[in-house]
């Protein structure tokens, strides 16, 4: 194994070799190390307790339009690595018909570092096991039939490199935790209510994060007690009312149906034999009403305690912030600098000026693709989650989803959820279960009526968002405040 100084070197010689031999562009992402830490209780017993390591060396060599991609994990062996992703675009280069372009970028040299106060992998395992187990521990009641409760740890350290002269250290932590708890409704169905750490945006992450009371561990009474409710709880009954999304299930709602039709690959139509595609086209830019005039969203690279806060992206690009929709009216996607250059080009006008600093790749042995950063909505000015409710005539509060059923375009969507309250004549009145709700992507987004403002919004944590051939599994962050749609289907058809 080469020293990490010596690796460096040998990356440095790989690019200009891959230059020499007519490459267009080349880069590399060494992971001088890459962490991981799963542990989950199951009704108090230790169900996992998984750590990974690994490091490695990624290759891109751009020849003839096309990308070859090549990984080791010998580091002794880079310059070889170098060789194969070379031959691997001249392989691809008979067989593309259309074109990459990275273009000439000026080189970028900076580091990131996530804000870590305890590093988690410092912590004994004993400490993290007795945080767990004290978790469950006021989770426990006699009536309840299931608890889970667990915490995932990672830590990464890259250097990136590339022919624009680009020098970028990255050094990455994540933390993710989630608690759940289950019991039989009196039709003998299993329900339940889950809690996952959540984080402001603001301050550091990592083991401090997991301790404080009220991003995570607070929640357990509260959980417990709205279960309790729910199993006997009367069925969401089918009908048209407006419906309140709490961001536990706000997230997942603009996951799927802004964040991810707004890739520029799938818009390119990249992702559609596995992932689906998207409604968006390049004319949609600057034109398309994608809700009412209270949806603003933005990119928000400048969150400062998010997994999808990285500085740097796998272009070397550096992360930003920008508007993906402005006033209700679309005037961006995600993008990174290939796709830019091949929608610009396809569109025969500038639709992009500049790459939004989304390419990512999960592990070094998976090469970039465009993937969300933190994709949010912004605070409106319609005050607290009481002052929306006391707003609304007939409807319901939803929270943390149970299941989804996505367009292949995210062009419609159904989504299940762990529990409603009904909401009339402005006050909330009683808990239903079992309640789902349904729309078009546009339609829905247009009757937007109401955003909370900042004291509602907050970042939700995601750690496990598939995407790509091979599938590559990401952590992103999605920042939400309390929103209100009307006139949507709710509950299900007897």
């Amino acid at each position: 194994m080469a020293s990490p100084d010596g690796v460096k070197e040998d990356i440095g010689r790989g690019i200009d070799a891959a230059l020499s031999a007519g490459a267009e562009y080349a880069d590399a992402r060494y992971f001088t190390e890459d962490l991981s830490e799963n542990l989950v209780l199951y009704d108090g017993n230790l169900e996992a307790n998984d750590t990974g390591f690994q490091s490695g060396v990624g290759v891109r060599v751009l020849w003839g339009g096309a990308w070859g991609f090549a990984a080791t994990s010998d580091t002794g062996s880079v310059t070889a690595c170098f060789d194969r992703a070379l031959q691997n675009a001249r392989t691809a280069s008979r067989l593309v018909k259309v074109k990459i372009r990275m273009g000439k970028n000026p080189p970028v040299r900076g580091s990131y570092s996530s804000p870590v106060e305890v590093d988690p992998f410092t912590v004994d395992l004993s400490d993290k096991l007795g945080f767990l187990t004290a978790l469950d521990s006021r989770m426990k009641e006699d009536w309840i039939l299931r608890r889970i409760v667990g915490a995932e740890f990672q830590k990464r350290r890259i250097l990136f490199m590339s022919s624009d002269g680009s020098e970028i250290e990255k050094r990455l932590a994540n933390v993710f935790a989630t608690m759940m708890v289950m019991a039989l409704d009196s039709d003998g169905r299993m329900q339940r209510r889950s809690m996952q750490l959540y984080t402001t945006g603001r301050g550091t992450r990592c083991w401090e994060m997991l301790c404080e009371p009220e991003l995570f561990g607070a929640h357990a009474e509260r959980i417990k007690s709205e279960l309790s409710e729910l199993v006997k709880a009367d069925q969401i009954e089918h009908g048209t009312r407006s419906v309140i999304l709490l961001p536990g299930q706000g997230f997942l709602q603009v996951h799927e149906t802004i964040g991810h039709p707004l890739e520029l690959d799938r818009i390119l139509g990249y992702e559609l034999s596995y992932a689906g595609g998207s409604f968006v086209t390049l004319d949609s830019i600057g034109r398309l009403r994608y809700g009412s005039e209270k949806l603003n969203v933005s990119s928000y690279g400048s969150i400062e305690n998010s997994p999808g806060t990285f500085g740097f992206d796998d272009d070397g690009s550096p992360e930003r912030d920008y508007l993906l929709i402005d006033r209700g009216i679309l005037v961006n996607a995600l993008t990174s600098r290939a796709m830019v250059n091949e929608a610009n080009d396809r569109a025969g006008r500038e639709v992009f000026r500049d790459a939004g600093g989304v390419a990512r790749a999960t592990a070094f042995y998976r090469a970039p693709i465009d993937r969300m950063t933190n994709v949010n909505i912004l605070p409106g000015t319609d005050g607290t989650l009481e002052d929306i409710v006391a707003s609304t005539e007939n409807g319901i509060i939803v929270d943390n989803p149970t299941s989804w059923s996505i367009g292949s375009n995210r062009e419609h969507f159904h989504f299940g959820c762990e529990i409603a309250w009904e909401v009339r004549d402005g006050r909330r009145t009683r808990v239903l279960r079992n309640p789902t709700y349904q729309g078009h992507t546009l339609e829905f987004y247009g009757s937007l009526s109401a955003v909370g403002d900042e004291r509602t919004w907050r970042v939700e944590q995601v750690d496990n968002c598939g995407k790509g051939e091979p599938n590559q599994v990401m952590q992103l962050g999605h920042g939400v405040p309390v929103v209100r749609f009307d006139n949507v289907i709710t509950g299900e058809r007897g």
